[in-house]
């Protein structure tokens, strides 16, 4: 299991480092590509591709500061100007990490327009250290797609994962040869959303497992016939007991175990 830290200082990025590192995580991942506006105004995520001294003074405080692996997702660079990942990468590598992961957006693009595999690719070539590619892989396809454009070591999938987990496995099947399995039906999918539901729960408790289940609920049923009406449904739920009914209640739904 891996932590992403975000921050601006050096000296408290590698005691945070330390922290997470006593609590047991297996790797400490720096986030130098958020675009938050609420994030990059403190100059932080984002913001520190501007400042590539900055940059590599957190790497070495936080690569110094921990015995596990330590890696950075970043983005193309600030905007269209500033395209600075190769640098940003290199520095990387000079100071020690791991491993770097490239979304094919600058900081400017949000996630706005299309991500630039090329861009990622003259990272992978740039560096000797593992490049993880990012952006735009919306099926397992994408994922084998983005392998073989890049030259990557690896892919990360983020929004395409949301209601849909079943993206890795369908993923692994085709960089293996197998043919991916048909989509999960409805029961299934009912059933990961229990546990889903129920995992948020134990983490953050009632309040915020209904806030977080109303959000993801409707991205599980997406496709399925009645998927809107099912969705106001558990969105009007006033407690986790209330929400597991709903979704008990629909089709295929009571013989979840």
């Amino acid at each position: 299991m891996g932590l992403q830290l975000f921050g601006a200082d050096p000296a408290l990025m590698a005691a945070a480092a330390q922290k997470a590192e006593k609590m047991g995580v297996d790797l400490i991942d720096l986030n130098f590509g958020c675009p938050a506006p609420r994030i990059v105004r403190n100059g932080e995520g984002g913001a520190l591709l501007k400042e590539p001294g900055r940059c590599s003074e957190i790497f070495e405080a936080v690569a110094r500061a921990v015995g596990c692996p330590v890696t950075v997702k970043l983005r193309l660079g600030w905007d269209e100007d500033r395209v600075n990942a190769v640098e940003i990468a290199r520095r990387a590598e000079e100071a020690g990490l791991a491993g770097v992961t490239v979304h094919g957006r600058t900081v400017s693009q949000g996630f706005g327009g299309r991500a630039d595999w090329e861009g990622i690719g003259l990272v992978k070539r740039a560096v000797g250290i593992p490049v993880i590619g990012n952006g735009d892989v919306a099926t397992a396809g994408d994922a084998v797609a983005m392998l073989e454009r890049c030259g990557c070591d690896g892919v990360m999938i983020g929004r395409a994962a949301l209601g849909n987990p079943w993206i890795f496995t369908q993923a692994r099947e085709l960089l293996v040869g197998e043919r991916p399995g048909p989509p999960p039906a409805l029961q299934e999918r009912l059933r990961v959303l229990l546990r889903h539901l129920e995992l948020s729960l134990n983490f953050r408790g009632e309040a915020e497992a209904l806030r977080e289940m109303r959000c993801q609920a409707g991205r599980y049923l997406r496709g399925f016939p009645g998927a809107a009406r099912a969705r106001d449904s558990i969105i009007g739920a006033t407690s986790v007991d209330r929400m597991r009914e709903v979704i008990r209640e629909l089709p295929g739904g009571a013989s979840i175990d």
